[in-house]
């Protein structure tokens, strides 16, 4: 018990609340076909590593995160701008953005002489959820004791925030939220804001990816925004019950993925351990396969 509340209880609950937060907007990001908004903050992530590294000459995950998540609504302001102005689909506004931005990332590393300096970038890219350890965790009563609880690694408090953030937003915008998903001339009759809601959800989206990088890393953070929305969004029609199906979703892949990373490999006779996050993102790729072949709602096929 004591092994499994201090090298595990905090990881799976990152991985869980991680998944469920991205699971919820991505339920909007799939209706309003933005699905690939994660995708591009990702990709950013790079050139505002490299500028917190120049401006502080420090590889704390603190510096590279902020950077990361400036980086990151820069994209936003830049995607709005470049579908607005150019009146290009959202698609080519995000292709063109997090490519010239990814870009230049590239040179400025070459630019600064930096590409010779160990970039400690596999937070942001990779994450480790692994290194997640409450070292005060030894037993069940640490739970009740606040110096134990004051020992907790910090990513759990930051991803927990944001959750309850993106929690009330969702609450609080539901009705605007609906409307501009499915209809954003009629949202903009009724004076639902559409475009300011709009914006309010791609910016959350950017918090709530930059608050996982840290521990789960930019591709498992794609995977929650896009497959178990996707999977459910196969499995009914009503949007309630599809929030709740990518909610289910998310808590299985999570739950799932991190128990077969760390003892599925042991089941075979094989002494190691794979990626929690690695393993989190296939699952999620499996169960949107699995919507796609067996939902209720999936497409028929071509004649």
């Amino acid at each position: 018990m004591s092994d499994f509340m201090m090298f595990s209880l905090v990881p799976l609950v990152v991985a869980v609340v991680i998944g469920m937060t991205c699971a919820l907007l991505g339920n909007f990001l799939v209706l309003r076909r933005q699905s690939l908004i994660g995708d591009a903050i990702s990709h950013v992530a790079l050139p505002g590593i490299v500028v917190s590294f120049i401006l502080t000459g420090m590889l704390a995950s603190t510096a590279m995160m902020l950077g990361a998540g400036v980086s990151a609504l820069v994209t936003v302001v830049m995607i709005e701008l470049i579908r607005r102005l150019g009146r290009v689909e959202t698609s080519a506004a995000m292709g063109v953005t997090f490519t010239s931005l990814f870009a230049v990332g590239v040179l400025l590393l070459e630019w600064h002489d930096a590409t010779g300096v160990h970039l400690d970038v596999e937070h942001a890219l990779y994450g480790n959820l692994e290194s997640l350890i409450w070292f005060e965790g030894t037993g069940p009563g640490a739970l009740y004791d606040p110096a134990a609880l004051a020992g907790l690694p910090p990513q759990l408090a930051r991803v927990v925030l944001v959750g309850l953030v993106v929690v009330a937003f969702v609450g609080v915008f539901r009705r605007h939220l609906v409307l501009g998903s499915f209809d954003p001339d009629y949202a903009a009759s009724v004076r639902a804001h559409p475009a300011l809601v709009d914006l309010l959800l791609v910016s959350l989206v950017a918090v709530a990816a930059i608050a996982a990088f840290e521990a789960v890393g930019s591709i498992i953070v794609i995977a929650m925004f896009i497959c178990p929305a996707a999977a459910a969004r196969l499995m009914t029609d009503r949007l309630a019950a599809q929030i709740a199906w990518s909610q289910g979703f998310a808590v299985l892949a999570s739950v799932l993925g991190y128990v077969l990373a760390g003892y599925g490999p042991g089941w075979f006779g094989y002494e190691v351990s794979l990626s929690a996050a690695g393993m989190i993102a296939t699952l999620s790729g499996l169960i949107l396969l699995a919507a796609c072949l067996a939902g209720p709602r999936r497409r028929p096929a071509a004649a």
